[in-house]
C-alpha cells in the first residue's frame, strides 16, 4: 500500500532543454600507450567548448565504455553541472552504435556533434548555426575549413552552380599554414601535403552575405536533429573506419555540406602538445635518427602497427 503521496505531484513546472545539444562521444579504454594523454585532451576539449561558444547549449556526453578513471571524471563533471546529460555505456558500441542513441535521443532541435579530441575557439557554435539556418537544405556544418574528398560534396557544388543567388569561387583560399596545421595533427608528412596543397583547390560560396567553404566532416559538425534522424540506424560492423557513411548519405540525399570560413575548431588527436605550443616540426630526412628512419620504413611500420593492433584486440575486444 502506498504511504503518502509522491511529492513530485506538487511540482508545476519542469526544465526545458536548450534548443542546441552539443553531443560529445568519448572512448578512452585505458590511460597508457596511445591513450596516455587522452583524459587531458578530453578536459581541454570540454573546457574550450564553453569558452564563448556564442549560443547557449546543453552538453550531452556519451561515453563508449571508457576506463574507471575517465568515468569518474565525467561523473564529477556531471555533478558539478558542467554536463547536462551523461550516458555511460558498459561496452563499446562503436561510433555507429553511439550515433544511433545520440541522434535519436538528444533533446535539442539542433545537434552539434564532436569527437572528444576537438579544441574549440570563441563563436564556434554561433558561426556554425548561422550557416545552418541561412543556407537551404543543409546537411551539416563543420567549424573549420579544410580540404575534403570532392566525391562527398558533389551535391553542394551542383547546388552552388545552379543557384543564382549563390556566388561560387574556386582557388587557394585556405592559407597553407591553416591547411598544414590541421593535416599535421593527423600525423601526415609535410612534403606530401605541400604537393597535395599545390594540386588541389578550395570551393567557396558567398550566399546572403555569408561565406562558406564547400565540404564538411563527421569528426565535428552541426546539423538539425530531424535531418540526422533520416539516416538512422547506422549499422557498422567496425567501431571505426566506416564513419564516412554519414558524409556519403548526406551527399547522396542532395543536402549541403558546408564549413565556416576560418578555423574555429582544431583536431588535438591524442596529445595536448598543440595547446602547449609544442607541435613538432617535421625534420629533413638527413637529421632523422637511424632508429626513427627504420621504424618509419613502410614495411617495418606496417608490421609494427599490425602487431599493435592485434595486441589491442586481444585485450580490449
Amino acid at each position: 500500500m502506498r504511504k503518502g503521496q509522491n511529492p513530485a505531484k506538487s511540482v508545476n513546472t519542469v526544465a526545458k532543454p536548450e534548443r542546441i545539444t552539443v553531443a560529445l562521444l568519448n572512448y578512452i579504454p585505458f590511460l597508457t600507450g596511445f591513450y596516455r594523454e587522452a583524459l587531458d585532451v578530453l578536459k581541454v576539449s570540454l573546457s574550450s567548448m564553453n569558452n564563448a561558444a556564442g549560443l547557449p547549449f546543453d552538453l550531452l556526453v556519451f561515453d563508449n565504455g571508457s576506463c574507471e578513471e575517465v568515468r569518474d571524471y565525467l561523473i564529477t563533471e556531471k555533478a558539478a553541472g558542467r554536463i547536462q546529460y551523461l550516458l555511460l555505456s558498459g561496452k563499446n558500441l562503436g561510433k555507429g552504435g553511439a550515433w544511433n542513441i545520440i541522434f535519436a535521443g538528444a533533446p535539442g532541435e539542433i545537434i552539434s556533434y564532436t569527437d572528444s579530441d576537438v579544441l574549440f575557439y570563441p563563436t564556434w557554435l554561433s558561426r556554425s548555426v548561422e550557416l545552418l539556418e541561412s543556407f537551404p537544405k543543409v546537411g551539416m556544418v563543420t567549424g573549420r575549413p579544410f580540404r575534403t574528398n570532392p566525391d562527398l560534396y558533389r551535391s553542394t557544388l551542383e547546388w552552388a552552380k545552379s543557384t543564382v543567388d549563390a556566388k561560387l569561387e574556386s582557388g587557394q583560399f585556405i592559407p597553407w599554414e591553416t591547411f598544414w596545421e590541421f593535416n599535421r595533427s593527423l600525423g601526415q608528412e609535410e612534403d606530401a601535403n605541400r604537393a597535395q596543397y599545390a594540386s588541389s583547390q578550395d570551393w567557396r560560396i558567398i550566399y546572403k552575405g555569408l561565406t562558406a567553404f564547400i565540404g564538411a566532416s563527421h569528426w565535428q559538425f552541426t546539423a538539425y536533429k530531424s535531418v540526422l534522424q533520416q539516416f538512422l540506424p547506422f549499422e557498422m560492423d567496425k567501431p571505426m573506419g566506416q564513419v564516412r557513411k554519414l558524409d556519403e548519405r548526406l551527399n547522396e540525399s542532395g543536402l549541403l555540406r558546408l564549413m565556416v570560413s576560418d578555423p574555429l575548431t582544431m583536431n588535438l588527436s591524442n596529445s595536448i602538445d598543440y595547446v602547449r605550443g609544442k607541435i613538432p616540426v617535421v625534420k629533413q630526412r638527413s637529421h632523422v635518427p637511424l632508429f626513427k628512419r627504420l621504424i618509419e620504413f613502410p614495411p617495418v611500420k606496417k608490421s609494427l602497427l599490425a602487431i599493435h593492433d592485434q595486441i589491442f584486440k586481444w585485450f580490449y575486444t
